[in-house]
């Protein structure tokens, strides 16, 4: 995969604020490029120092083998939740999921502005003469 394409995503991410979620699918579509597998490519080897808990499924579920961690995040930034939430608090057990579309990052105008920024700087890249 392509550097450009991987710094392109983590800035996307990084814009994601606390309290708020995007599916794989949010991410490619705001980039115009990829789709919801790359963007899971790239979060399972490159989310270091990233809020990797604010990007999900759009059905709403934590990323795989890390439903505990990520549960700690939404509770302390305040995401909405739905399910089994009080049960998988007290016990570790039940069935939750991050509450979409009240959880989905709604982006102001100055982060589609940034976001387009982005987007155009990847596009630029990839479509350069020699790129691959």
């Amino acid at each position: 995969m392509r550097q450009e394409y991987i710094d392109a995503v983590r800035g996307i991410i990084a814009m994601v604020p606390p309290g708020s979620a995007v599916a794989y699918s949010d991410i490619s579509d705001l980039l115009e490029s990829g789709g919801p597998r790359q963007i899971g490519s790239i979060m399972a080897r490159h989310a270091d120092g990233l809020p990797w808990w604010r990007v999900l499924r759009a059905s709403g579920e934590a990323p795989s083998g890390h439903e505990r961690r990520a549960f700690e995040h939404y509770r302390a930034e305040g995401t909405p939740l739905r399910g089994e939430v009080d049960d998988f608090e007290r016990t570790g057990e039940g069935r939750w999921r991050v509450a979409f579309p009240a959880a989905r990052w709604a982006p102001s105008d100055d982060d589609f502005a940034a976001v387009d920024a982005i987007a155009a700087e990847l596009h630029r890249a990839l479509d350069a003469p020699g790129s691959p």
